[in-house]
């Protein structure tokens, strides 16, 4: 009897991990819209996309984002900023980065496009930022 509650356990617990994890890293398209925050302060490039992530140095993960990040950006010649959360909160507060590491893609216009929270893969980001080039 205690094996079939351990392996009920185990079962459980995969799959409750894999729905929780399932989304990570997806990028996902925002509506650029109405005023929102004031972002002058990252640095964003006025003339094209830019990739802002947000990391710490005690994150395991945003090291993934940190290589994912340089090779498409130096592939396509788009900016990027690397913000630490520790060392800038009002920032991570004014776009609601609830976890690390988060990924977010501004157009030339400083409008949000796109949002990842976890690792992004290399072809989503280098899909989400090419329409952006043009």
């Amino acid at each position: 009897m205690s094996i079939i509650a351990i392996i009920a356990g185990l079962t459980f617990a995969g799959v409750t991990g894999w729905l929780l994890t399932r989304r990570s890293g997806e990028l996902r398209a925002t509506t650029p819209g109405a005023a929102g925050p004031d972002l002058s302060a990252l640095g964003l490039a006025t003339d094209g996309p830019t990739v802002v992530h947000f990391s710490a140095p005690w994150c395991g993960p945003c090291v993934g984002v940190r290589r994912v990040v340089d090779q498409v950006c130096g592939d396509l010649d788009v900016a990027h900023v690397e913000i630490d959360l520790d060392a800038n909160p009002a920032a991570a507060r004014s776009l609601s980065v609830l976890s690390l590491p988060t990924t977010f893609i501004f157009d030339a216009a400083g409008q949000q496009r796109f949002r990842a929270a976890g690792v992004p893969t290399a072809t989503d980001l280098r899909s989400a930022l090419k329409p952006l080039l043009a």
